[in-house]
């Protein structure tokens, strides 16, 4: 039996924490499956260091790797499993790097909405800009706030209080989680924009918060799926 490379333990990650993928990626043409889930994946490593707990040092100090590792690869540098796959691309990497650092100043309690948007509105423009030229698609303004809203989503599910905007809050706590679900919801369309593979896992993510807003138990069945993201497919 073959060992899992180092590539493919990433790449599995993701692929567990969304097996819905399995039926989304039917619609993804077969040379682009590998570039997408690694381009997920690495994105859900930032995922996580925005939602660390407990000690965030460690957390900090892979964030910092991390901005060094993509100012490398457009000197074709890569040292990371992900980079071998992406660093081919000619993207905006430094540009991403840069924002990288408002992921640690994100982890704050918000005042209010407006500045839950606002923390992390250059990260999602920064990861819009990189799909863009990834999937050879016109650079769009709305591509970033779904990026944004689905980053903010994923935190609320992670993270829980820690997410809520404090406005939010002092109004009524027990209800804040969901207030501020349909808030995120409302800023989501049920269609974004942008490439196929981004409207695709927004799709996905999308149903996810639905539910939780909703108070119910995500569960995706394969017929509900393929539905969901041919229509989502079709842009």
């Amino acid at each position: 039996m073959s060992t899992p490379s180092a590539l493919d333990s990433f790449l599995d990650k993701w692929r567990t924490r969304w097996p819905e993928w399995q039926v989304a990626e039917r619609f993804v043409p077969e040379h682009q499956r590998t570039l997408v889930v690694a381009w997920f994946s690495l994105l859900q490593e930032f995922d996580d260091i925005l939602n660390t707990a407990g000690d965030p040092m460690p957390s900090d100090a892979k964030l910092a790797w991390w901005g060094e590792e993509l100012r490398s690869w457009s000197a074709q540098r890569s040292r990371h499993p992900l980079g071998r796959v992406l660093e081919p691309v000619l993207a905006p990497w430094a540009q991403l790097a840069e924002t990288l650092p408002d992921l640690i100043q994100a982890r704050a309690v918000p005042v209010d909405p407006a500045q839950a948007l606002r923390a992390l509105q250059a990260y999602a423009a920064a990861v819009a800009a990189v799909e863009a030229v990834m999937f050879d698609t016109p650079a769009r303004g709305d591509v970033a706030t779904a990026v944004l809203v689905q980053t903010l989503a994923q935190r609320l599910h992670e993270s829980g209080v820690a997410a809520i905007p404090r406005s939010l809050l002092a109004e009524d706590d027990t209800a804040a989680p969901r207030k501020w679900a349909q808030q995120l919801l409302a800023k989501w369309p049920a269609r974004v924009a942008g490439p196929r593979p981004r409207r695709l896992y927004a799709a996905l993510a999308r149903a996810r918060q639905q539910t939780w807003a909703q108070d119910r138990q995500y569960q995706a069945t394969p017929m509900r799926t393929l539905w969901r993201t041919w229509w989502a497919a079709r842009g």
